[in-house]
């Protein structure tokens, strides 16, 4: 079997396993942030942390939830690996340095899982499982609930109110990431993944020295990482590593957690705000740019320039030959249009041309179809961008889903779309004006600015995957890349709830022949050309001068 017929194959399998699970898991998630019913450990948790489950939150109320908890999730998770040394399970490694700590804290309760370190050589077995593990959950269930809040917003009318944050929380973790999650556990250490509490111990001698391995609750915590949209790795490897990727069967079942969960949310959308087909126009969006961007990156790493390339059969460098192109190629794209960021290959040695479609995957906005959560409302947002563009050319105030989008909502809409970019690309340029931050790159040139580009594009948009030639774990890029995560999860979450509470107080506006039809595919296309519009304005300037440069020369 020719190595693109194999990679096209996986592709097939992929969307025919994703299109098995998106009615029952979409309407299953529906269901759960519809239901009134507490289920005993949910009253329990409730009883723990003091919150009234029942008590409907307008939308500053909500967002002091959201910013609350992930604030002292922050600071436990800090002080967890500030006293590291002083735990039992250490594995005898010393504490983490402040710089990294703060970095390590601010990503994973980001959901972004940005790693400057290595991760079996610095996190013991209470770190990665009591610090690191839990926050994969939590993070990615504090996205879904955000999401669940601005379809509330628009499925409610005459109300400030968007449910409850802690109850979406706790159903998020318990009735949908858990559950999940021990199945995919159990079929990845059916495939070879390791699940322990071992030390370190050595299983060879060479010359020189000896290689050394530590064990690990691997599983576990690899199919969260996936599930959530995380992407930290037990190992520094990443899923490239055969501990946390065994084989072939493994990497297509990881792909398919990274895409599940944010896929099936727009089914869960559709039938919350009673419209299925308003879903279907939201997945069509998501899965045009997913194929074209997996069938571009596939042309791209396959296509052979010289002998070496094609005794290889494309361009195999820095990817695993357990995997081939199709397997990386499909794994690369998923990480990179999701906030997942794990790794199966090394993107700072795909072609020039590879290694911008996945930093112009994350500048989209990950959301085709996104993180769990953020994709939703992120593609959400540009649907009203799409509507208001369309109220433009035809001289109508747009509406969307009932609701009527004026000035306050587009602006709402504005700022949650400008934060990220400003964060990328003005953090980017301080590092070029600065002397000390350049020191870090490996290469110069075009691939060199690439590496920092792609480093704040990662954390800003909560991705956390990297051109891993940079060397990120300096004071200036552990704090920089520290405070762009939290900024850019933090204050667009802001934008849309202060959206969700303005959509939500408004009446519903009736459906009249002007109405611009919102579930037809003539939206999605408008919807997809918005998006690339407004990201290719933003970012342009930056690509050209990074892997638009690099892939010209090659």
């Amino acid at each position: 079997m020719s190595p693109v017929l194999a990679g096209v194959l996986q592709l097939l399998a992929l969307v025919v396993a994703l299109g098995l699970s998106y009615r029952p898991l979409g309407d299953y998630m529906a269901k759960v942030y519809s239901s009134e019913k507490h289920y005993k450990p949910e009253k329990w948790i409730y009883k723990a942390i003091g919150a009234n489950p029942s008590v409907e939150m307008r939308w500053p109320a909500y967002l002091r939830g959201v910013l609350a908890f992930s604030a002292v999730s922050v600071l436990f998770l800090y002080l967890l690996q500030r006293v590291q040394g002083s735990l039992p399970g250490s594995l005898g490694f010393v504490s983490i340095d402040p710089d990294q700590a703060f970095n390590t804290a601010a990503s994973f309760v980001a959901n972004t899982n940005w790693q400057s370190y290595y991760g079996e050589q610095a996190m013991g077995h209470v770190v990665q499982t009591g610090g690191l593990a839990v926050q994969n959950f939590v993070s990615a269930a504090v996205g879904i609930a955000v999401a669940v809040a601005l379809v509330r917003g628009f499925a409610r009318s005459r109300t400030g109110e968007l449910g409850n944050f802690w109850a979406d929380l706790v159903r998020g973790v318990v009735r949908i990431l858990l559950p999940i999650s021990v199945i995919g556990a159990l079929v990845l250490v059916a495939c070879g993944a390791i699940q322990n509490f071992s030390g370190i111990h050595e299983v060879g001698q060479f010359a020189g020295g000896s290689q050394q391995w530590n064990g690990g609750a691997v599983a576990s915590q690899e199919v969260i990482k996936e599930l959530g949209t995380n992407g930290g790795g037990y190992f520094n490897a990443n899923s490239a590593h055969p501990f946390e990727n065994p084989n072939g069967l493994s990497n297509l079942f990881e792909i398919y957690l990274i895409l599940v969960i944010p896929f099936a949310l727009t089914r869960t959308f559709g039938r919350m705000v009673g419209s299925l087909r308003q879903g279907y126009a939201i997945l069509g969006t998501m899965a045009a740019i997913w194929v074209g961007f997996t069938a571009l990156m596939m042309w791209t790493e396959f296509a052979h320039n010289g002998l070496a390339f094609d005794l290889a059969g494309g361009a195999m460098e820095g990817k695993e030959t357990r995997f081939g192109i199709g397997g990386s190629s499909l794994f690369a794209v998923a990480t990179t249009l999701t906030s997942t960021g794990a790794v199966n290959s090394f993107h700072s040695s795909y072609t020039g041309f590879g290694g911008g479609i996945t930093m112009l995957g994350m500048q989209l906005g990950e959301i085709a179809p996104g993180g769990v959560g953020s994709g939703l409302y992120g593609m959400l947002i540009m649907a009203i961008i799409a509507v208001f563009i369309a109220g433009l050319m035809v001289g109508r105030t747009p509406e969307y889903l009932g609701k009527k989008i004026g000035t306050r909502e587009i602006k709402f809409a504005a700022c949650y779309i400008l934060v990220t970019p400003a964060l990328v690309l003005c953090f980017t340029a301080a590092s070029f004006v600065l002397d000390t931050p350049s020191h870090s790159m490996t290469n110069s040139g075009a691939h060199g600015f690439s590496e920092i580009l792609y480093a704040f594009t990662s954390g800003a948009n909560n991705n956390g995957s990297a051109f891993a030639g940079l060397n990120a774990d300096t004071q200036w890029f552990n704090t920089t890349i520290g405070i762009a995560m939290l900024l850019g999860r933090f204050l667009p979450m802001v934008f849309v709830l202060a959206l969700a509470g303005s959509l939500a107080e408004q009446a519903p506006v009736p459906e009249t022949a002007g109405t611009l039809r919102t579930e037809k595919p003539l939206f999605t296309g408008l919807l997809v050309g918005t998006i690339l519009i407004i990201t290719g304005l933003t970012y342009f300037p930056a690509l050209a001068l990074g892997p638009l440069a690099e892939g010209l020369a090659a």
